[in-house]
């Protein structure tokens, strides 16, 4: 093992521990790009945001919703299956007994950290009450704080699909 110092067997030469040819060619794979872009008379893929929207998949999930129901009270029955569903562990429900006797439980409190959401749709899946949508398309979120991507139930039930609260 002593005159092994390189993976393959062989001894480092110097362009090798100096990293010189690597460099080289990554200098060489961005000038490359560089000069592409400057002598390119087409369409630049820039998106002019937010005058031009991107078209997304109607396959994407975008930003949780709780449907309600006719009452306007949520669906939600609070049985936990989105929050035991969700690898991220970003959903957070508390529950407590709904005043209509014929629903046994619903969410004191429903509220989910979206910084920490991975939009797998796994909480959708879960939910056998269909109480849980990523169906806004709403993929544009921006804050100031990191307290204001904590929504809370009041939010995901106001939560409308065309981006305004």
């Amino acid at each position: 093992m002593k005159g092994k110092v390189h993976g393959y067997g062989g001894k480092m030469t110097l362009g090798e521990r100096l990293y010189l040819g690597e460099i080289f060619r990554g200098l060489g794979i961005t000038i490359r790009h560089v000069i592409r872009n400057l002598l390119h008379t087409g369409d630049m893929p820039t998106v002019q945001y937010p005058e031009e929207r991107r078209a997304y998949s109607p396959r994407f999930r975008g930003r949780h919703r709780l449907m309600k129901r006719e009452d306007g009270t949520p669906r939600c029955v609070a049985c936990m299956m989105c929050s035991t569903a969700c690898p991220a562990d970003c959903i957070h429900i508390v529950a407590e007994e709904h005043p209509d006797p014929a629903i046994e439980k619903a969410p004191a409190s429903f509220e989910i950290d979206l910084l920490r959401c991975v939009y797998c749709g796994l909480c959708e899946e879960a939910c056998p009450c269909d109480a849980i949508r990523m169906d806004t398309g709403i993929y544009d979120m921006a804050a100031d704080s990191r307290a204001k991507f904590y929504v809370d139930k009041e939010f995901l039930l106001n939560n409308t699909t065309d981006g305004t609260r």
